[in-house]
């Protein structure tokens, strides 16, 4: 298939259609500037997405309602958009989104990815991020590829024909990068040493994004024959890997394999993940499977908390009614483990944020998203230790969380506890 310009690949959009963006690392940025361009024609066109890095452009106010958000996780290239209400988020698990796909719940129109180029078969790859993007290459009416020689070919389910394709832009660009590493300061390094010493030899591991889970990576180098079966992958886990402390030697399935959705890291990572057979790239609905993630034995999900309240309900995608990021896979992977035979969901979190505002409190803020509710948690871990909810009745959840809570918050949150519960169990 012949390439074409942006321009010419784009006049299939119309207005009221619903298009399909790319994301993480494969972000399309070139296409969406050049989607910005065509604003002039075009009206109400509904943007899909999941997690967006860079400048897309058609978020600002300019290009409202020329193209509207409709996003499926709150990154922070849309966050503002959404919180301004130019944009709209759809609260769903990151293991069901192919379903809305497919079912004809949300019908793509068209889909821009980001590819690498084509091998001497015809075959391009989604590189680092196949996570929905496969099912929304296979349900899309057209599909629109930016062919970039620096996006990985990644072995998996990312590999899609040039057949496929209704139009080919060629453009080459760096893809996004994020530095985790760079984020982690001494307390989270500190949670993530107390999450190290819950994690046996021969786990299989599910990390979420951010810093903690970096900082969890950090303190895994004395660990043996780890296994791994996430939804994301990042730069910590190359160094786990060509020490050999992950091996996936135990894992029940794919066993060899670190098994991932989707990586976000730096240029290192891009290069490592670059056609290596030990890391396979599969669809979000077969990764993030509970059925699925069970079937490993020792499963340890560590994923990360913006606050959580004494019973033990968790919120992670938003701060009060200001809509922060998603559901995402937490709530796959967090009862997933639960599952595995001697499996650990892990909450972590630092005690206080950093403007020292408390993380454990007596009631989430107004409007607050539970996204992991208070019976899937198991372990709740902060700066101040670890302690295990499950079977514990809300006094004793209150007892254990203000235990690990920052002490400047226990006499506070103590007085919330027994004005609630009528007594508490333990006294300081």
């Amino acid at each position: 298939m012949p390439y074409v310009s942006a321009e010419q690949a784009l006049q299939v959009i119309q207005s009221g259609q619903r298009v399909f963006i790319h994301g993480s690392a494969c972000t399309p940025v070139f296409m969406l500037q050049q989607l910005a361009e065509q604003a002039p024609r075009l009206r109400n066109v509904e943007l899909i997405s999941i997690s967006l890095y860079g400048d897309v452009t058609v978020d600002k106010p300019l290009y409202h309602p020329n193209f509207r958000f409709n996003s499926l996780f709150v990154s922070e290239s849309i966050r503002q958009a959404v919180n301004d209400g130019r944009a709209d988020y759809v609260p769903v698990f990151l293991s069901e989104i192919p379903e809305l796909f497919k079912r004809g719940i949300i019908p793509l129109d068209v889909a821009i990815v980001q590819v690498s180029e084509p091998d001497k078969h015809g075959y391009c790859s989604l590189g680092p991020s196949v996570d929905i993007a496969r099912s929304a290459v296979n349900t899309a009416k057209h599909v629109i590829a930016q062919v970039n020689s620096q996006v990985p070919r990644t072995h998996g389910d990312g590999l899609i024909h040039v057949s496929q394709f209704h139009a080919m832009v060629q453009h080459e660009a760096a893809l996004h990068e994020v530095h985790f590493g760079d984020e982690v300061n001494p307390i989270e390094l500190q949670i993530g040493q107390r999450i190290s010493e819950l994690i046996e030899d021969r786990s299989t591991l599910q990390m979420g994004i951010g810093s903690i889970p970096d900082a969890v990576l950090r303190s895994l180098h004395q660990h043996k024959d780890l296994g791994v079966h996430t939804e994301m992958f990042s730069d910590g886990l190359v160094d786990l890997m060509e020490k050999g402390v992950v091996t996936n030697k135990y894992k029940k399935i794919h066993p060899g394999k670190t098994v991932t959705a989707f990586a976000l890291g730096t240029k290192r990572l891009y290069d490592f993940v670059d056609d290596n057979p030990a890391v396979a790239f599969l669809d979000v609905n077969y990764v993030n499977e509970t059925a699925v993630i069970r079937r490993n034995k020792r499963v340890v999900a560590i994923n990360s908390a913006i606050e959580i309240d004494i019973t033990g309900q968790v919120c992670a995608d938003s701060i009060g009614t200001y809509h922060y990021s998603g559901v995402g896979g937490q709530m796959d992977f967090m009862r997933g483990a639960a599952l595995s035979e001697g499996g650990k969901p892990i909450v972590a979190l630092t005690s206080r944020t950093a403007k020292g505002i408390p993380r454990i409190v007596p009631m989430l803020k107004p409007g607050a998203g539970v996204v992991t509710t208070r019976a899937h948690v198991h372990y709740v871990v902060t700066e101040y230790g670890a302690v295990f909810l499950f079977g514990k009745n809300l006094r004793e959840r209150a007892e254990a969380l203000i235990s690990i809570a920052h002490p400047d918050d226990r006499e506070a949150l103590q007085r919330a506890a027994a004005e609630r519960f009528k007594e508490l169990l333990l006294e300081d």
